[in-house]
């Protein structure tokens, strides 16, 4: 595989007839709500206290490793063409997602099974944009990849995090699951990413939530919501199908079962190898007492040095509406431009924000100007807002305009005009909730998408 070097580059980076487009075109300016404290300092990360520890149950785990080249050329899943186009371009290819004259640009539907499932939720979304500034992985179709996190349980146990690496021109997608590794004695084995992976944790069973994802380079950032972030790495992906020792056949399994690796029959697994913790205490959360903020969602400001940005969600029924902050990339690389894994390490913010609404699901800058994604419940359609130019490094997000964009929109990911193209590009997310047209449920569909600011 040929993988051109990571660079800095510069990011360069829709209204309706019907009343009820017309009602979220002119959404009342937001409630005034307290404000979270915005000390940079409690927004501070470091390593897992593992040091290298996790990497190294990832390297040593016995299976063929899988590139992203060669999962991009074994996707497997696709919208049905008797179920509607997979793509649409200049529109929406579930309409119900989106209702009337929401102004969408590209548009790509799972197929049914995933469409409609209630047991798997999409979440986050990135791109190979995020990835490096050419916008391309080696000679591989220009890549999307969507979090989804396992909301019951699973089949037969609790299924954790996949992500669907999709191919932005064609819809065909593949997920691929990732997962914990452990180590007892010499045996490497692995479980589903979870809230804790301490079995005596009450949030054992408990799936990560996932709002979040970036890929940066080799690797992937995972929003863990009580924490900071998971990392995982594209160059430690495996291939239980290629494996002697590995199974796709049942769904009910995870890890080293007898002398097999199972992966709840999904082909691909991708080990996490270190994570980012907050170091500041927490108080109560979405409160004046806050401390250090929750994770909700991950994206990327390419604009100037790198960034990377993330915010927490709080709902209207929350004394403030959430706070995002911003990273300088290089702190989270070494000389070697791999993630730094010392725990004495500290990595911290330059800019926090509590945000000028609630429910936001996803957050970027461009050019000193914040992009936030609202959801209203199962039946709204979500807001996206333009903020205001922002001058300091700390205060109040203020809203310069907003537009109606899907019912249930999340985690938000820019992909910008290319290099030196002077617009301002695309924006993309997920609409998350399950349905059908024929259903009745009122929900909508599920869709990934994207719009043009």
């Amino acid at each position: 595989m040929r993988r051109r070097r990571h660079r800095p580059g510069r990011r360069i980076l829709a209204p309706a007839t019907t009343a009820a487009l017309a009602a979220a075109l002119l959404v009342a300016a937001p409630a005034p709500a307290s404000a979270a404290p915005l000390t940079l300092s409690n927004f501070q990360l470091r390593p897992n206290a593992y040091g290298t520890d996790l990497l190294e149950r990832a390297d040593d785990i016995p299976m063929v490793k899988a590139t992203v080249t060669q999962i991009m050329g074994d996707l497997n899943r696709r919208r049905d063409p008797g179920d509607g186009p997979a793509v649409t371009i200049g529109g929406a290819c579930n309409p119900a997602a989106v209702g009337t004259g929401v102004s969408i640009r590209r548009s790509i539907c799972f197929n049914e099974g995933d469409n409609e499932t209630t047991e798997w939720y999409p979440q986050g979304v990135t791109s190979v944009a995020d990835m490096q500034a050419d916008q391309q992985w080696g000679d591989s179709p220009q890549q999307l990849i969507v979090s989804w996190y396992d909301r019951n349980g699973g089949t037969g146990g609790q299924r954790g995090v996949r992500i669907s690496f999709v191919d932005r021109a064609t819809g065909a997608y593949r997920h691929v699951l990732l997962v914990y590794p452990k180590r007892s004695g010499d045996t490497i084995d692995y479980e589903s990413v979870r809230v804790s992976q301490d079995p005596q944790s009450g949030d054992y069973g408990k799936a990560l939530h996932a709002g979040g994802i970036l890929w940066y380079g080799d690797h992937l950032f995972v929003a863990d919501t009580a924490r900071g972030f998971r990392v995982f790495d594209m160059r430690r992906i495996y291939d239980l199908g290629a494996s002697e020792n590995g199974t796709t056949k049942d769904e009910s399994k995870v890890g080293l079962v007898g002398d097999t690796y199972h992966a709840h029959a999904y082909r691909y697994i991708m080990p996490q190898v270190g994570s980012w913790t907050r170091t500041a205490a927490t108080g109560d959360k979405c409160t004046e007492n806050d401390g250090s903020p929750n994770f909700s969602y991950v994206s990327l400001d390419r604009s100037g040095a790198d960034h990377l940005l993330a915010g927490e969600y709080c709902h209207s029924d929350h004394a403030v509406n959430g706070r995002v902050a911003a990273w300088p990339m290089a702190g989270a690389f070494d000389a070697d431009g791999e993630p730094v894994m010392d725990p004495g390490y500290r990595w911290n913010a330059d800019a926090a924000h509590n945000l000028p609404d609630s429910n936001i699901q996803g957050a970027t800058r461009f050019n000193d100007r914040w992009y936030l994604t609202r959801s209203r419940g199962i039946t709204g359609l979500g807001t996206f807002y333009t903020t205001r130019p922002v001058t300091s490094s700390t205060g109040t997000l203020s809203i310069a305009g907003h537009k109606p964009i899907s019912k249930g929109p999340e985690d938000l990911s820019h992909w910008p005009g290319i290099l030196d193209d002077p617009t301002l590009g695309e924006m993309w997310t997920v609409a998350e909730h399950p349905g059908s047209d024929e259903d009745g449920t009122g929900q909508g569909q599920r869709m990934l998408y994207a719009w043009a600011p």
